[in-house]
């Protein structure tokens, strides 16, 4: 219950601070921990584990914001903290007079650092999502080039009588030969890690041997010539991975990963005991001006640097990063064993204050450690960040990821800009043109990608179901390719394969059909916007737009049509009405051969509602009309009711023909004829 409160490397202090106390109790002498044994054996592989296993995609599209912070903010918090300290330090008083600036360079460039260890410890626990995880943690990987360089110039420094320009122009180059002399050992020994790996395949058993050798090997070379030993552990580590999976086995992989787990826990569990047990083993001298002042100013710093380089960041970054993931972000910036074995290497005849250092650092480490390392996951939650989210990859995912490299890539080179696509794009092309063919044994060197993923996907389903003892249970989506892929069969030496054989064209059709199939199936969760509408539901919603309409055309209509409304009697009015004038209602014997119009009396108004059903207008058949046929006018005629479930409104009638329209038009303009009395029938009653 309590690990679940306080983080783990905070209980691993406390457990050092009680055995160190409990040595010094019965007398004896705690161990202290000294920098050769942390440098040598407790933190290459603490960077190894991070360097093998570093997810490479977020890495490279943040590279550029993690330098900034990494560089750029190391430089700006060491020199920050070490002018405001020689400012307290000439205003402090006597016992802080004598320290001068390039002691307090030193200082502020040994605890300006951000430390991976504790990172890793803190932000494990708090499943903290990726962006803010690689930035932080990018960042205290890769701001080791920046304080060796430091402190090794300013303890240089430190033995000159004057420093001159020369000097400091030399110190500004040996940061790029420090970082990149660094970053090109561990290529060069990553790549003969993997072509070593090729040649293995009789000899299983020491293949983790080789990855182990050759990275301990780029940290040892690197740190011999004063070079980044952690950045040549990271790139050894990213360099050799992908070739070196191609090559080993199955056992020999999972031998790797638990040992390098396992040996970086140890060594990070080691460090933080000492850590206590050196708290009370160590000479201290307890200076609250200095001290005090070092835990504001280093807070202090880390709030600016961040702040400021995020403003300018954010000018560059298609994803902004907001104020909660700059307040992570500065939060964040632990300090470790890496500042307290920095400290503890200074040299007692040219810095007499290193008692009053290492108390210092001890401070600003436990403040970091307990303080904000206790507190940031209840102000992760306060603050809603989001999460890290555990999300197995699938073959859906890889190729649209493929899919959308591609179009990218295509994008910028219609464009003429040469971003990060495209030369991501021309290191891939090189990769599979030339380097795999050396690196890879086998056919695999030539595999498509998308084959290597699946095999990649298909193994690690098979061995989850092995561990869980469910090989019983194995789904029927296992193709034959992931059985072949763990008992694989000899192949036939010096086989030449075309591009694309047919054989692998029908592996790939059958992996998105087994793969791909499966998106269809799956249960849609609970969402309002994806439930089965009502059918009848749409069709009254039409019906009633559709009345709406009708009424909204026979009021506009009201304006230009000079038939008067015609009111729909009850039955017992229309019976009485022809009896009383039977005449007016009367058909006429002549009247079949007359243009017949079909008045609906809901709307008699509308023109939808009006039909021409004979068309044949007077004195168009070829002969005179006579003077009958102009006195006999028009025969109107009820419009019979439509059938339930039909449009009236929309339904073409047979009126609808231009002709019609215009007979139409004509009608409702009868031009200067007078209009009927109110009394007179409309149909005029025979001579």
């Amino acid at each position: 219950s309590v690990s679940s409160i306080v983080p783990e490397s905070c209980l691993l202090i406390v457990v050092g601070l009680l055995v160190g106390g409990l040595i010094k109790g019965v007398g004896e002498k705690p161990p202290i921990l000294k920098s050769d044994i942390f440098f040598l054996f407790l933190l290459p592989p603490i960077i190894l584990d991070a360097g093998y296993f570093l997810p490479l995609r977020p890495f490279t599209e943040n590279l550029g914001t993690i330098l900034i912070f990494a560089v750029v903010g190391t430089l700006w918090n060491a020199f920050f903290l070490g002018g405001l300290m020689y400012a307290v330090c000439q205003l402090g008083g006597p016992g802080l007079n004598h320290i001068g600036l390039l002691a307090n360079l030193l200082f502020g460039s040994i605890i300006s650092a951000v430390d991976p260890v504790a990172v890793l410890a803190v932000f494990e626990e708090i499943h903290i999502n990726e962006l803010l995880h690689i930035l932080v943690f990018g960042e205290s990987l890769l701001n080791d080039a920046v304080t060796v360089v430091l402190y090794h110039l300013f303890e240089e420094f430190a033995n000159f009588e004057q420093v001159t320009i020369l000097d400091i122009i030399l110190g500004f180059l040996s940061f790029f030969v420090v970082s990149l002399g660094g970053v090109l050992v561990g290529v060069i020994y990553g790549v003969i890690a993997a072509f070593t790996s090729r040649f293995t395949s009789h000899i299983r058993v020491i293949e983790p041997l080789f990855v182990f050798l050759y990275s301990y090997m780029a940290y040892l070379s690197a740190e011999l010539f004063h070079l980044s030993g952690i950045m040549a552990l990271i790139a050894a580590g990213v360099v050799m991975r992908p070739y070196v999976e191609a090559n080993i086995s199955h056992k020999s992989h999972t031998t790797i990963k638990y040992f390098l787990k396992m040996w970086s826990s140890v060594s990070e569990t080691l460090i933080f005991i000492f850590l206590g047990v050196s708290t009370v083993a160590g000479h201290h001298y307890w200076n609250w001006t200095f001290v005090i002042s070092t835990l504001f100013f280093c807070l202090i710093a880390r709030v600016l640097g961040v702040l400021v380089l995020t403003w300018f960041i954010n000018k560059f970054r298609i994803v902004k990063l907001t104020p909660k993931d700059q307040f992570i972000i500065a939060y964040g910036g632990l300090r470790g064993a890496i500042a307290f074995s920095l400290g503890y290497l200074l040299d007692y005849e040219h810095f007499s204050m290193r008692d009053m250092f290492l108390t210092a650092i001890i401070t600003v480490i436990f403040f970091t450690v307990f303080v904000q390392g206790m507190t940031i996951r209840p102000l992760v939650d306060l603050l809603a960040v989001k999460k890290k989210q555990e999300t197995k990859r699938s073959i859906n995912e890889e190729i649209h990821t493929q899919f959308l490299d591609h179009l990218l890539t295509g994008i910028e080179d219609i464009c003429g800009h040469y971003g990060h696509h495209h030369w991501k794009d021309k290191l891939n092309r090189f990769n599979k043109k030339y380097v795999k063919k050396c690196l890879i044994a086998g056919e695999r060197s030539k595999e498509p990608q998308l084959i290597a993923f699946y095999h990649k996907m298909e193994m690690k389903q098979a061995i989850e179901l092995v561990e869980s003892g469910g090989i019983g249970k194995i789904p029927s989506a296992v193709s034959t390719v992931s059985i072949q892929n763990i008992n694989p069969q000899t192949l036939p030496l010096e086989r030449v394969l075309p591009a694309l054989s047919k054989d692998k064209e029908e592996e790939i059709r059958k992996i998105l059909r087994t793969n791909l199939q499966k998106t269809r199936q799956r249960l849609r969760s609970y969402n309002r916007h994806t439930l089965v509408a009502d059918p009848y539901e749409e069709a009254w919603n039409q019906m009633l737009l559709r009345r709406q309409k009708a009424r909204q055309l026979e009021q506009k209509m009201n304006n230009y049509l000079t038939v008067p409304a015609h009111r729909v009697d009850s039955p017992t009015m229309s019976r009485a009405r022809i009896g009383s004038d039977p005449l007016a209602y009367e058909p006429k014997e002549d009247s079949e051969n007359l243009p017949i119009i079909t008045i609906d009396p809901a709307s008699p108004q509308s023109p939808e509602s009006v039909d021409l059903m004979s068309e044949e207008p007077k004195g168009c058949s070829g002969l005179p009309p006579s003077p009958e046929e102009d006195e006999e006018g028009l025969v109107m005629r009820v419009k019979e009711p439509s059938s339930p479930g039909t449009d009236d409104v929309f339904t073409p009638g047979t009126g609808d023909s231009p002709s019609n329209q215009r007979m139409l038009r004509c009608l409702s303009d009868p031009g200067p004829r007078p209009e009927p009395e109110e009394g007179e029938p409309f149909i005029p009653k025979g001579q």
